[in-house]
C-alpha cells in the first residue's frame, strides 16, 4: 500500500459485499511467467481475460477474502450516488452544493472514459471544466466561481454557469488521397448567476479518463519514471519528456506525479480526493473544503454531511477498489496485420513515448507486486505543440505540456461505453484523428504516420486496438 493512503484498513463488512454481483465480476487472471508477461498480457498478473462490456470493471487475481469485501465495498462507493444533506444515508450525504455528477461512474462510464458536450445546447456531456488565471507564474482560481465550473447544483441554488460547446471541423487528405476530418472545439460559458468569470480566467476542459491500471501505474518506481527523463533532448531524438515533480510536505520535498492529464497528481489517493472535491463536492481529511469562493456566501450556508463528508474508511475502500482493476488481455495479438502494426509503431517513432516496460515494487497486493508490465506511457510531460496547447500555464508545466497517456485498454472503449473520445478534451473520435493532433515533441511521429501508405496506417491502427 502506497504511504500516501489513508491508513484506516481491515474493514468488515458483515453483509460479505463479495456475494453481490459487483463482484460476479469475478476475474481469471491470464497465467503468466513470474516476471515475463506474453504479449497478451500487459499487466502480468493483473490482466484479466474478461475483453466486453465489463472489461474495466473486472478485480485483479490472488485477492484475500478481506481484499475481495474491499474491493466490494469501494465498489459500492464509486457506484453510489450521494445525496444532499441531510439525508437518512448519512454515509453518503453532503452532495454538492456544486457538482458535476452525482458519482465517479457518472463521469467514468463502466469505470471507462467519459465523453465531451456533443454541441447540442444543454448537454454537459461528462466533462470537468477546471478555471485557472495566471499570477506571478501560478495558477489561480476564478475568484467568484473557484477552481471548477460546476453546471449543477443541489435545490435552491443556481448552477455556476453552462458551457455550450461548437466543433470546428476541417478535413485532412493524406497523400495517397485518404481523406480524415479533425475537429476543434470552442467554448462559450452562459448563465453565470454571479456575473462573468474573471477577464484573465481560461476554461481547462478535461475527459474522465479511464480507471483500469492505476494501481500498477503507482506502484512503479519513481526512480524507473525518473531513468526515461531527458528533458534536454541530451540524446538528440528530438523527445524531451519530463517527470512532474509535485510538492510534498517541507520545502523542497517532492513525489513524481503520475495521474492526471498534467501529471499533478501523485497517488490514487490524491486523485481520488480531489475529484470527489470538485467533481462531486465531497469533503475528505485530504480536502476537509469544498469549492466555494466568498461570493458564493449561499452555498456556503447549505447543510453539510459530516466532517468529513466520506468517512476515512470509505475513501480508503474506493481507493483501494481504483488499485485493485485489472487490464483487459490484449486480443488479436498472433494476427499478421497486429504484428506488422506493432512494427510501424516502433518504426515511427512512438514508442519513445508510449513504449517501454517497468517491473513493480512490491504490494499488499499479490497480482500487483514484482510485475513487469508493459503500459504504452513514460508517464513524463511532453510538448505536444500549440494545436494542443491550452492558454494557461504555470512555473512547473506550459500549457502545451501533457503527461502521456497509458494504452492498455484503448481499443476497448468502444465496447465498454459505446464510445470512444480520445486526447483531454475528447475532440479526436478516432485513433487517425488522435494521432492527427499530435504535434510538438511528437510531430515527426506524425509525420511518418502520415507518409505510411493506406494498407500500413490500417495496420498500426490494427495493433492500437489490439491493445
Amino acid at each position: 500500500m502506497s504511504g500516501a493512503r489513508v491508513a484506516s484498513h481491515g474493514i468488515v463488512v458483515a453483509a460479505r459485499w463479495a456475494i453481490l454481483g459487483s463482484v460476479a465480476c469475478t476475474a481469471i487472471a491470464v497465467a503468466v511467467a513470474p516476471g515475463y508477461p506474453p504479449p497478451a498480457a500487459p499487466a502480468g498478473q493483473a490482466t484479466v481475460r474478461e475483453t466486453g462490456r465489463s472489461a474495466f470493471t473486472q478485480h485483479i487475481a490472488d485477492l484475500t477474502d478481506e481484499q475481495l469485501a474491499t474491493f466490494a465495498l469501494g465498489n459500492r462507493v464509486f457506484s453510489t450516488e450521494w445525496v444532499e444533506a441531510p439525508a437518512s444515508v448519512e454515509q453518503f450525504d453532503g452532495l454538492g452544493p456544486y457538482y458535476s455528477r452525482r458519482s465517479c461512474s457518472g463521469c467514468h462510464v463502466r469505470d471507462g472514459r467519459g465523453l465531451p458536450p456533443s454541441g447540442t445546447r444543454g448537454d454537459e456531456g461528462v466533462f470537468g471544466v477546471g478555471l485557472a488565471r495566471e499570477a506571478d507564474g501560478t495558477l489561480l482560481p476564478d475568484p467568484r466561481y473557484g477552481e471548477q465550473l460546476s453546471e449543477r447544483s443541489i435545490p435552491g441554488i443556481a448552477p455556476e454557469g453552462k458551457l455550450d460547446v461548437s466543433w470546428h471541423e476541417q478535413s485532412f487528405r493524406f497523400p495517397d488521397g485518404e481523406l480524415a476530418s479533425l475537429r476543434a472545439p470552442e467554448y462559450q460559458v452562459r448563465d453565470l448567476p454571479l456575473g462573468p468569470l474573471a477577464q484573465d480566467t481560461r476554461l481547462r476542459p478535461r475527459l474522465a479518463p479511464s480507471v483500469p491500471g492505476v494501481g500498477l501505474l503507482e506502484a512503479i518506481p519513481d526512480s524507473a519514471i525518473l531513468a526515461r527523463e531527458d528533458p534536454d533532448d541530451l540524446d538528440g531524438d528530438g523527445i524531451s519528456g519530463r517527470a512532474r515533480r509535485v510538492p510534498d510536505g517541507p520545502e523542497g520535498a517532492f513525489e513524481i506525479g503520475r495521474f492526471g492529464w498534467k501529471a499533478d497528481q501523485s497517488s490514487i489517493l490524491d486523485q481520488v480526493a480531489r475529484a470527489l472535491k470538485l467533481d462531486i463536492g465531497i469533503t475528505s481529511d485530504m480536502h476537509p473544503t469544498t469549492d466555494i469562493t466568498p461570493a458564493e456566501s449561499l452555498a456556503a450556508k447549505r447543510r453539510e454531511g459530516g466532517k468529513p463528508e466520506i468517512d476515512p474508511k470509505l475513501l480508503s475502500a474506493l481507493v483501494d477498489y481504483c488499485a485493485m482493476l485489472g487490464v483487459p488481455a490484449r486480443r488479436n495479438v498472433d494476427d499478421s496485420s497486429v504484428a506488422r502494426g506493432e512494427r510501424l509503431f516502433a518504426g515511427s517513432g512512438c514508442t519513445s513515448c508510449h513504449g517501454g516496460a517497468y517491473t513493480t515494487s512490491a504490494s499488499e497486493f499479490a497480482a500487483l507486486s514484482l510485475q513487469r508490465i508493459e503500459p504504452g506511457t513514460d508517464l513524463l510531460l511532453h510538448d505536444m505543440g500549440s494545436g494542443l496547447a491550452e492558454s494557461v500555464s504555470d512555473l512547473t508545466v506550459t500549457g502545451a505540456e501533457w503527461r502521456t497517456p497509458p494504452l492498455w485498454g484503448l481499443g476497448l472503449h468502444n465496447r465498454v461505453s459505446g464510445q470512444r473520445y480520445l486526447l483531454h478534451d475528447g475532440r479526436a473520435r478516432t485513433l487517425v484523428e488522435a494521432i492527427l493532433w499530435h504535434g510538438g515533441e511528437a510531430r515527426s511521429s506524425r509525420e511518418r504516420f502520415i507518409q505510411l501508405q493506406a494498407a500500413e496506417r490500417r495496420a498500426l491502427i490494427d495493433y492500437l486496438e489490439s491493445l
